[in-house]
């Protein structure tokens, strides 16, 4: 039997709207020039009553959506954190939707279980985790950060005589759970997610690093279960925690150690790098997000536990409809029962790179971010706030006012596209440098793009002097 009637039409014509987009990137505004009402104006908003043919409906998507796009798959974007996708990422999500598997079950779906596995044991040695460490693989970094954060839940709990599987949060012991001031939200609400409410926060220095005799003091001040939750990557300045001493310290707290690592953990892959992640794999668990640093789809965040038996406590279910697993079903490692196989883009990113070429990226990562600050710091009244160790660059241009018009002209001229932010107080621009694409060619015309938008804002008037 053939394909359904039509399939392979809208195939072909969806492969032929995605191959123009890509190549697009390179010349295209960054900033997307239709709004989200415009887009449904387009597409109408009241369902029809008979169908259109599957090429058809594609052609019409691909026309009515082009126009809201953002371009942040171009080596000119630099909001958030957001990376752009490797051919191989990208081709291997495209054959998932088509396989259509549902990767809960490891004897159900063998075929893209098994490729999720070796991306898992390709991850601890490439990160260097624990061996026998459990891999799973979630929606995102928030997502990632609460598999991770249930099974420390459950298992400092469990060591004070608790069993929150059988008896819930109800009459349970305070987790006490520590944070940096400057700890990403996605920590915060995993936190409230499991029920465990806002963490106790801990004093940081200039970049945002946590001050590793504050830890110990906060820890001292009570007894009982602990989370301590320390950052790879500042989203502003992208500086990284004091692991060697923190984890130790929390340690001898009793406290389990989370690092969410959703853009820094895979500067533990870089030798050059290796200062900033000192320490990191004496952690208990760690969570990052394969889709910003490593370049993969979205969908791709990744969670890993060097307990493996305290996240399949947290995220395991038994039915008798589900098959009897012949070993750890991938349902027991992230919270979903059924998911698409996301892991299977994560292994061709690292098939596609390899070892040395994850280095490469990583590093070509920062050099870029380093080249943007030193262009840019050579602007006139431009200032860089953080040290740039890592891929993120804040800006400020004198006045929080000015600083924000040279954003919304950065916008205007539609070249470049970074983010708007507060940092200690003031407005910046941030630049998160984690696409792929980037490179020598994008940050001489980010620089430029720069400069031209801090020519056009004048300072305001009256504070001249106050810029100086």
């Amino acid at each position: 039997m053939g394909p359904e009637p039509g399939t392979d039409e809208a195939f072909e014509r969806a492969t032929v709207h995605a191959l123009r987009w890509l190549g697009s990137l390179a010349i295209r505004r960054v900033p997307s020039s239709a709004t989200a009402d415009e887009v449904a104006a387009v597409l109408g908003t009241d369902l029809p009553g008979p169908g259109e043919e599957p090429a058809a409906v594609i052609d019409r998507l691909a026309a009515a959506v082009e126009p809201g796009l953002m371009a942040s798959a171009s080596g000119r974007f630099y909001g958030w954190v957001m990376g752009g996708t490797l051919p191989a990422a990208a081709a291997a999500d495209w054959l998932v939707t088509a396989w259509d598997q549902n990767a809960g079950m490891r004897d159900a779906t063998p075929g893209v279980v098994a490729v999720e596995e070796v991306a898992a044991g390709w991850l601890l040695q490439l990160l260097g985790l624990p061996a026998g460490s459990s891999v799973g693989f979630a929606s995102g970094a928030t997502m990632a950060n609460f598999t991770c954060l249930a099974a420390a839940r459950g298992r400092v709990l469990q060591r004070v005589g608790w069993d929150v599987g059988a008896d819930g949060l109800s009459g349970a012991p305070r987790i006490r759970v520590f944070v940096g001031e400057e700890g990403h939200g996605s920590v915060d609400v995993a936190l409230r997610y499991l029920g465990l409410g806002a963490p106790e926060r801990v004093a940081v220095d200039d970049q945002g690093r946590l001050d590793g005799d504050a830890l110990a003091a906060a820890l001292a001040k009570g007894a009982g279960p602990a989370i301590v939750c320390l950052q790879a990557g500042n989203v502003h300045s992208g500086s990284f925690d004091p692991f060697l001493p923190a984890v130790a310290t929390a340690h001898r707290a009793g406290a389990w150690v989370h690092v969410d690592g959703a853009f820094g953990l895979w500067a533990a892959a870089v030798p050059s790098l290796a200062p900033l992640t000192d320490g990191i794999a004496d952690a208990d668990s760690w969570a990052t997000d394969a889709h910003k640093t490593l370049n993969t789809p979205y969908d791709c965040g990744i969670a890993v536990v060097a307990d493996a038996e305290s996240v399949h406590f947290a995220m395991g279910l038994h039915a008798s409809y589900l098959l009897t697993p012949s070993t750890v079903d991938p349902l027991e490692t992230v919270p979903e029962l059924s998911r698409r196989a996301r892991g299977v883009p994560v292994w061709a990113a690292l098939a596609s790179l390899g070892s040395h070429g994850v280095q490469e990226l990583v590093e070509g990562l920062v050099s870029c971010a380093q080249a943007i600050a030193d262009g840019i710091a050579r602007i006139p009244g431009a200032e860089v706030l953080n040290d740039v160790v890592y891929t993120q660059v804040c800006v400020t241009f004198g006045p929080d006012e000015r600083t924000r018009a040279v954003f919304t002209a950065l916008i205007d001229d539609g070249v470049v596209m970074p983010s708007a932010s507060m940092w200690h107080g003031r407005a910046v621009l941030r630049f998160s440098v984690s696409n792929w694409r980037t490179g020598p060619a994008e940050v001489g015309e980010t620089v430029a793009a720069v400069e031209r938008a801090a020519r056009a804002v004048a300072v305001p008037a009256g504070r001249e002097e106050r810029q100086q």
